[in-house]
């Protein structure tokens, strides 16, 4: 058997989210009403070589048509993970007072936008084949959005996927 990385014996909960996972991100205003919904599949990997221990490739796709993608490569120190690229600095963390270990926690703000920042909770089911997560956006300490996401765990073998995208591939469980 192989050994565990650093990043998996110090965020071990985390390291269960390893995989490939398709929901739905919808976007509320401060009173409630729906402003923006779409698909997405996320690929979180843990790669066993290479400059960063963590990386993450979300794929969005709206009914419209538009399709978006975003990259965020993760360092690990100090038991987080910790994101700076072109759109964020921040870090992501297990909750230690989670009993239960189902919660992770995660802050970042945006790049060139100081005063937009947000926190996000993180829940994993008990089976390990469900999140469900919860983005609030602060400006300037005043809640200008939530955003809600509901995932299904689509494989546990990110290694699987061939195509260039990562994105609607058929993929076994």
């Amino acid at each position: 058997m192989a050994e565990l990385s650093e990043i998996k014996r110090g965020l071990p909960l985390l390291s269960k989210h390893e995989g490939v996972w398709d929901g739905w991100y919808r976007h509320y205003d401060p009173n409630g009403d729906k402003i923006d919904e779409h698909r997405s599949r996320l690929v979180c990997r843990f790669p066993d070589g290479g400059a960063h221990p963590y990386h993450q490739t979300n794929f969005y796709s709206w009914a419209d048509g538009k399709k978006e993608v975003r990259d965020f490569p993760a360092a690990y120190r100090d038991n987080r993970m910790w994101f700076d690229n072109e759109l964020i600095s921040g870090w992501a963390a297990e909750v230690k007072l989670d009993e239960f270990q189902r919660s992770v926690m995660l802050y970042w703000k945006r790049k060139g936008d100081d005063d937009l920042y947000l926190y996000e909770m993180i829940q994993l089911s008990d089976c390990g084949n469900y999140r469900h997560r919860v983005w609030h956006w602060y400006r300037a300490g005043r809640i200008v959005s939530r955003t809600l996401i509901d995932e299904e765990r689509a494989s546990h073998n990110w290694q699987q996927i061939t195509g260039e995208s990562f994105a609607g591939e058929a993929l076994a469980l």
